[in-house]
């Protein structure tokens, strides 16, 4: 048993501590500065009740990104200090969003204990490395986002700190071995162990799907299969899933080793930044040099985004978060006794509302950030929800999951093909293409402007709000771009009434709908580390049968003009191109 002393250091505020709805997002050499973390770390701990910090149990890990692993000691002797009975540390510090929920909200210690929240070390999407970004962010007993009460407390914790509890002679725990390390400190015993990081996210998975079928498909000569982790933390659960438990070729796991700078790349699931997967799947610039894949996909930095793709085919996250609703009590067990409700972010195609309709399921529109979906799910009003920004979800945790999204579709894959596996397979593109058949088709198109100077992002919105005054001024621009453009009827600022906590969410996004159910979005994004993004999203929504094949590119052109000249993108942020199309 090994013993500790706690040290309270003094220290001053920094500026800018302000957690955002995925938490704290700086550059590597931000957070090495001295306190920085502490600091960040202490007020958060400041943040909960007493009950939540003393005698709980936390757990902290993370996608394995560059100063991770300090970040892992440094706040595991703050906890120490700070009165914790125990820490759960995923091996290796690894541990994906998705299956920290998880671990949350099911794992159970050998001594019964629970854990009542976690640190989660994550930037998701953006890239790793020394010079690039770090994050960090807390989550609560629900497996959910710390709600905005939480992390407007930490935020103020931040701007008056003065000192915060280490144990600074506390050693480094190995993070590399399984197992519990003894610790004795004023307060009495504290733990931490160091536990398989698949083990039970493997476990719930196996509990919702019908592994044996997807077994089936995997196995098949007809089907071929393909999955890129990008370097990211999903590489930590890609091989026991996929391959030891339903049977894939090993060859089929492309980046699948987690690195901490993602193998130098950027780990965003999307068709710019999952190039090798993307050319793979036959839809590059260049014709593959090996049989295209039947099915493919692809997941972020810490595996709660999901890209899916068929042969040649790609399905925006918004036609795919409906197909999942709309197959989901048919294909996989989970659901079987009915969906409960669904939901989408507001910037996300209206394909699942048309679905929802067509169930009569309950349906709800919130603003971007997973807190809102768990606001309705822990109400039990909802089952299944996503995001075009490529998250998708369901109740079964309080993140969203891409590796959940990867098996929902092979599980609709293994039913729709349970008869014929013999014969000709329905693929991912006939499954889509049924469904636009069904439902009509959303072509969807998003840009982003990443790391545009912030002063003329906020010009360029108060711009586009300053026209919704004048809708005729409106359409006579829009007019002026496109004489194929529908007309504006309304315009507004997204503004959301939490029907569980009647809370409001204003300011959410800028809103343009046409007569005809077209609709143009314009955001300002919170997930980058420096500058700001600009996130214009264009819809068009087709239900004539004799329309709906057309190139999406093609498709929207007139409504994309129409968005440019209508927000002089160009003349406020001097980019005549998107950095990123999706």
């Amino acid at each position: 048993m090994v013993l500790f002393n706690v040290s309270r250091i003094q220290t001053t505020p920094f500026d800018g501590q302000k957690p955002g709805t995925s938490g704290l997002r700086k550059k590597v050499k931000v957070f090495v500065q001295p306190h920085y973390l502490e600091n960040f770390v202490q007020a958060s701990f400041n943040a909960l009740t007493e009950e939540k910090v003393r005698g709980a149990t936390l757990v902290v890990s993370g996608d394995g990104r560059y100063y991770s692993e300090q970040a892992i000691q440094i706040i595991t002797k703050m906890a120490a200090a700070n009165g914790v009975r125990r820490i759960w540390i995923g091996q290796n510090g690894l541990l994906s969003t998705p299956a920290v929920s998880a671990v949350i909200r099911e794992r159970v210690g050998v001594d019964g204990s629970k854990a009542t929240g976690a640190f989660i070390l994550t930037a998701s999407h953006n890239p790793g490395g020394p010079n690039e970004d770090f994050g960090i962010k807390y989550n609560m007993e629900n497996g959910g986002p710390a709600p905005e009460g939480i992390t407007n407390k930490i935020y103020e914790n931040t701007t008056t700190i003065k000192e915060y509890l280490i144990a600074p002679d506390l050693p480094n725990v190995d993070i590399t071995t399984v197992g519990v390390t003894n610790f004795t400190g004023p307060e009495g015993p504290f733990d931490v162990e160091v536990f398989d990081s698949a083990s039970d996210y493997i476990k719930l998975m196996k509990s919702i799907f019908d592994f044996e079928s997807i077994r089936k498909l995997l196995t098949s000569p007809k089907f071929s299969f393909c999955y890129d982790a990008l370097h990211g933390v999903a590489g930590a659960y890609a091989k026991s899933i996929f391959v030891d438990e339903l049977g894939a070729q090993e060859s089929s796991l492309i980046n699948c080793v987690p690195k901490e700078d993602f193998g130098g790349g950027h780990p965003d699931p999307n068709l710019t930044y999952a190039k090798e997967l993307v050319a793979r799947m036959g839809l590059g610039k260049s014709e593959p040099e090996g049989e295209v894949p039947e099915f493919g996909a692809a997941a972020d930095g810490d595996a709660d985004r999901n890209m899916v793709l068929g042969k040649r085919f790609f399905v925006t996250p918004s036609d795919s978060v409906a197909i999942i609703a709309a197959n989901a009590v048919e294909a996989i067990p989970y659901f079987s006794a009915g969906l409960k409700g669904v939901a989408r972010s507001m910037p996300t195609s209206a394909a699942l509302d048309v679905v929802a309709k067509h169930l009569n399921l309950k349906f709800f529109e919130v603003p971007t950030g997973w807190k809102f979906f768990g606001n309705l799910m822990d109400a039990g009003l909802c089952s299944v929800c996503g995001e075009e920004s490529f998250g998708t979800g369901s109740d079964h945790i309080r993140e969203k999951d891409g590796i959940w999204a990867v098996l929902a579709w092979l599980s609709i894959l293994a039913y729709k093909n349970k008869d014929n596996l013999e014969s000709k397979l329905v693929t991912v593109e006939d499954i889509v293409r049924q469904h636009w058949a069904t439902y009509g088709r959303h072509y969807y198109t998003r840009y982003d402007y990443e790391n545009v100077d912030a002063g003329a992002a906020k010009e360029l919105m108060a711009h586009l709000v300053k026209l919704q005054s004048s809708l005729s001024e409106v359409n006579e621009i829009i007019k002026g771009a496109s004489s194929d453009v529908s007309k504006v009827v309304h315009g507004d600022e997204f503004e959301y009434n939490d029907p569980v906590d009647g809370s409001i969410s204003s300011h959410q996004g800028i809103r343009y709908l046409f007569e005809d159910g077209s609709r143009l979005i314009f955001r300002l994004s919170g997930t980058g580390s420096e500058g700001a993004t600009i996130r214009l999203y264009i819809e068009q929504y087709e239900k004539d049968p004799s329309k709906i094949g057309r190139l999406s590119h093609e498709a929207l052109a007139p409504l994309v003009d129409a968005a440019l000249k209508l927000s002089k993108m160009e003349a406020f942020t001097g980019r005549s191109a998107p950095t990123v199309i999706t």
